[in-house]
C-alpha cells in the first residue's frame, strides 16, 4: 500500500510540472503577440515591393557592416576615379544629385593623369555627363565651371573645354536659359573686377560653346549684351587672362560668317591694335594677347590701312621655320615662322621647313604656357592625325630657334 502511494504521487508531480511548463509557454506567447500588435499599430504595414526589396538589403547591409568591422572612412577624400557603382538593373533608383562643384574640382584634379585616348575616363567627368543629359542638370554643370574653377590652375580652362566638349548639346532652350541667367553686358565686364576668374571662365565657356554650336546656334548665342561684355573684356583696364580669353572667345564666334560680320561692325580691329603691341612684351601674359590680336588682324579682323605683319617681317637672319604648308589644320603660326598657338582641343601639329641628311644639329625651344606639348623629329612620311592622338589641353604655345638632325625634320605637336 506504501508503495502504490509513493507511486502515485510520484506520477503526479510530473504530470503537474508538465502541465506548469505548457501554460508558461502559452503566457509567453500571448503576452509577446500582443506586445507586437501594439507596436505595428503606430506603424505603416503597407508597402510596396521596392520598398520591401530595399528594407531586406538594408538589414543585410546592417547585418554585414556588424558582422565585419571596418575603419571610420568619413574623414578619408573622396576617390574622384573610382568607377560608377552598378545598380541593381532597371528598377534601381536614379543616382541622388550630388554636389557640382566636387565634381568639377575633382575633375580638374585628376585631368592631368588622362595620357591616353583608351583610358577610362574619371569618376567625376563620367557622373558630369549623366547630368548633363538634362537642360536643368546641364545649367548646373556651366554655372559650376564658371563659379569655382581658379584662376592659377593652368588646366582650369583645359577642364572647361573637355566637359562641354563631351557633354550633350544644349537645347535651345538651355541656350535661353543660360543668357538669361548670366545676363552679360559691359556693365558686369566692369563687375568684380578683383576677381577675374569668373570673368575668365565665362569667356572660355563662351567660346567652347561658339566653336561647339557654329552656324545659327551660334548667332543665335552672340547676343547684343554678350558682343558687349566680350569687347568690354578687351580693354586695358581688365586682367590679361581675361582679355586673352575673350579675344579667343570673338575668334571662335567669327567661325560663322554672320558673326564675323557683326564682330567686324564693332571696330574690334581699333581695340586689337593696341593690344598688338603686347606681342613682344617680356610679361609672358601679355605677349600671349598680343600674338593672339596680331594673328587676329591678320586673319579675321582685317583693317584697311593697316599692313598684314607677314609682309614687313624681316626673314633675312632666319635659316629655319614652321612650314605653314606643312601643318594641321588649327594651329596659329606667327607671321616670322618661329611660334605656334593652339587654341583647339584636338593635338596640332607642324613640321620645320629644314632638313639635313649629315652633321650633327640641335634646337632651342621657348615653353611659352603650361600643357601637354610633344617636341621631336620626324621624317617626311609622317602623318598628322590630329582627332586619332591624344587629346590635349588647348591653349598651349611655343616659340623655338632652329632644329633638324640627320634626315628628320623637327616637328611639333601642340
Amino acid at each position: 500500500m506504501i508503495v502504490f502511494g509513493w507511486a502515485v504521487f510520484l506520477v503526479s508531480r510530473s504530470l503537474g510540472q508538465g502541465l506548469l511548463l505548457t501554460l508558461e509557454e502559452h503566457i509567453a506567447h500571448f503576452l509577446g503577440t500582443r506586445g507586437a500588435t501594439a507596436t505595428m499599430g503606430n506603424s505603416c504595414i503597407c508597402r510596396d515591393d521596392s520598398g520591401a526589396e530595399d528594407s531586406v538589403d538594408n538589414q543585410q547591409q546592417q547585418a554585414e557592416n556588424s558582422a565585419v568591422p571596418t575603419a571610420d572612412t568619413r574623414n578619408q577624400p573622396r576617390d574622384p576615379v573610382r568607377p560608377p557603382r552598378r545598380g541593381r538593373g532597371p528598377h534601381e533608383p536614379r543616382r541622388k544629385k550630388q554636389n557640382v562643384d566636387g565634381l568639377v574640382l575633382d575633375t580638374l584634379a585628376v585631368i592631368r593623369t588622362l595620357v591616353d585616348n583608351d583610358q577610362e575616363p574619371p569618376y567625376s567627368m563620367i557622373t558630369l555627363h549623366e547630368m548633363a543629359e538634362t537642360d536643368e542638370g546641364w545649367l548646373d554643370v556651366v554655372q559650376s565651371l564658371i563659379r569655382v574653377i581658379p584662376l592659377e590652375d593652368p588646366l582650369g580652362p583645359a577642364v572647361i573645354t573637355l566637359l562641354l566638349d563631351e557633354c550633350p548639346l544644349p537645347t535651345k532652350d538651355a541656350l535661353q536659359k543660360l543668357t538669361e541667367i548670366l545676363n552679360l553686358n559691359g556693365e558686369v565686364a566692369c563687375q568684380d573686377s578683383g576677381h577675374p576668374a569668373k570673368h575668365r571662365n565665362t569667356s572660355a565657356v563662351l567660346g567652347c560653346l561658339a566653336e561647339k554650336l557654329a552656324g545659327p546656334a551660334s548667332i543665335g548665342l552672340l547676343s547684343p549684351g554678350i558682343l558687349e561684355y566680350l569687347l568690354q573684356c578687351l580693354k586695358l583696364q581688365s586682367h590679361p587672362t581675361v582679355m586673352l580669353f575673350a579675344l579667343i572667345a570673338l575668334e571662335k564666334f567669327a567661325q560663322t560668317s554672320e558673326n564675323k560680320l557683326t564682330i567686324s561692325e564693332s571696330s574690334i580691329s581699333d581695340r586689337l591694335i593696341t593690344l598688338e603691341s603686347w606681342a613682344d612684351d617680356p610679361d609672358y601674359l601679355k605677349r600671349q594677347v598680343g600674338f593672339c590680336a596680331q594673328w587676329s588682324l591678320d586673319n579675321l579682323f582685317l583693317k584697311d590701312s593697316r599692313q598684314l605683319t607677314y609682309e614687313k617681317v624681316d626673314l633675312n637672319s632666319i635659316r629655319a621655320m614652321l612650314n605653314s604648308n606643312d601643318v594641321s589644320e588649327y594651329l596659329k603660326i606667327s607671321p616670322h615662322g618661329l611660334e605656334a598657338r593652339c587654341d583647339a582641343s584636338s593635338f596640332e601639329s607642324v613640321r620645320c621647313t629644314f632638313c639635313v641628311d649629315a652633321g650633327v644639329w640641335y634646337y632651342e625651344v621657348t615653353v611659352i604656357t603650361s600643357g601637354v606639348m610633344q617636341i621631336g623629329w620626324a621624317t617626311r612620311d609622317s602623318k598628322f592625325l590630329n582627332h586619332a592622338l591624344l587629346r590635349c589641353q588647348p591653349h598651349l604655345w611655343l616659340s623655338f630657334y632652329i632644329g633638324t638632325r640627320d634626315d628628320f625634320y623637327l616637328a611639333f605637336k601642340l
